[in-house]
């Protein structure tokens, strides 16, 4: 069966990004960039493919995406109506209507679409954002990878934004890099 995994950056103080939906603040660079290119490259949008040379690379782990609108707001903002043309791709809105075929707006239950989505053949299940979903997704998500940036922001959008529900996950795997990013994967308990 496949898995969802939320593979997200965040600060030290669980943020996702900055209250205005910036992350502008974690750096993508050196090492990490690297490691991120050869570890998650279908993880990369359409327009910064080519640039990093990924045109060509086959999918690693991944080959379907589901974001919030928040997630997707910024690429439809810059014209970008399917950022991750490589992946099948859904948006979980309620608010918003399909800008282009190869996007599916899912306006109810996604851990509806999540249960069927695990049932298909297929890759691993990207969970890009945001905070607000990956609450309404935490029963459903297998595994997490935390690219944990040395940085304090302070307030913003929270890893998870929810109701209280503790549960549980064992690391398994940390990679720690010069910069002081780490990114640390975690599968549920």
């Amino acid at each position: 069966m496949r898995k969802l995994t939320y593979y997200v950056a965040a600060s030290l103080d669980g943020y996702i990004a900055g209250p205005d939906g910036g992350y502008d603040f974690f750096p993508f660079e050196g090492e990490v960039r690297e490691a991120i290119l050869a570890e998650y490259p279908e993880t990369m949008p359409v327009h910064v493919r080519g640039p990093f040379g990924l045109t060509a690379t086959p999918h690693r782990r991944f080959d379907t995406v589901i974001m919030g609108r928040g997630t997707y707001e910024p690429a439809l903002k810059a014209g970008i109506t399917s950022p991750y043309a490589h992946l099948e791709q859904y948006v979980v809105s309620r608010t918003l209507t399909s800008a282009d075929p190869e996007v599916e707006i899912v306006a109810e239950d996604p851990a509806a679409l999540v249960r069927d989505l695990k049932q298909r053949e297929g890759m691993g299940i990207w969970l890009a954002g945001g905070g607000k979903l990956a609450a309404a997704l935490r029963d459903e998500i297998d595994e997490l990878i935390i690219k944990r940036n040395p940085v304090v922001i302070g307030t913003g959008i929270p890893l998870f934004d929810g109701p209280f529900a503790p549960t549980g996950f064992l690391p398994t795997a940390r990679r720690s890099f010069d910069s002081g990013v780490s990114i640390v994967t975690y599968t549920r308990n």
